[in-house]
């Protein structure tokens, strides 16, 4: 398991592995949403940065490697490390791993499809984010699949908002995956 600096502040499980009980209200202030809109922008950022390492021949523990060194040099914790024993600070899946794979040293290869899920604990709180990637040159269908899939997410994010259902969310990533051959 990498190494984190003894300065930096970790996530009540760090040591552990076991996060406990859930005590979060839903209720944040504004101090509380201003700290996640920061780890947020952080975890985004980290994403900006591995990017350019999601390349045929390099391995998903490299991928671990700059994500684990990218959230520290924020100050941060790379959230998954030690949560129920994870033992990265990145989550990477590969093809027809559906989440949370683990980075290993198995090399990407061209047409590969990779979800890089980074998050970060900084100033008390989380930052989540992930991008799927295609691996050097993919097929068209696979192209088309990353596309679509982004926009289906985007077409749930437009539909969340104060007031609406959750299930909102879900019915507008499912009409535009079923009107796009996805369903």
């Amino acid at each position: 398991m990498r190494t984190v600096p003894g300065a930096i502040v970790r996530p009540p499980y760090a040591e552990t592995g076991d996060p406990g009980p859930s005590t979060s209200s839903s209720v944040r202030t504004p101090d509380e949403v201003e700290r996640m809109r920061r780890a947020g922008a952080a975890a985004a950022e980290i994403l900006l940065e591995v990017g350019p390492h999601v390349v045929p021949g390099v391995t998903t523990d490299r991928l671990d490697e700059v994500v684990h060194q990218a959230t520290i040099d924020r100050g941060g914790y790379p959230s998954p490390l030690n949560y129920r024993g994870y033992p990265k600070s990145v989550c990477t899946s590969v093809n027809e791993v559906i989440c949370h794979g683990i980075p290993d040293s198995r090399p990407l290869a061209d047409g590969d499809i990779v979800n890089v899920d980074v998050t970060i604990f900084l100033n008390g709180v989380h930052g989540d984010s992930s991008i799927t990637l295609a691996v050097g040159e993919v097929s068209d269908a696979d192209r088309r699949l990353v596309i679509e899939t982004r926009l289906a997410m985007d077409e749930g994010i437009d539909a969340a908002g104060p007031g609406q259902p959750v299930h909102a969310i879900g019915r507008a990533i499912e009409r535009h995956a079923r009107k796009h051959g996805l369903g």
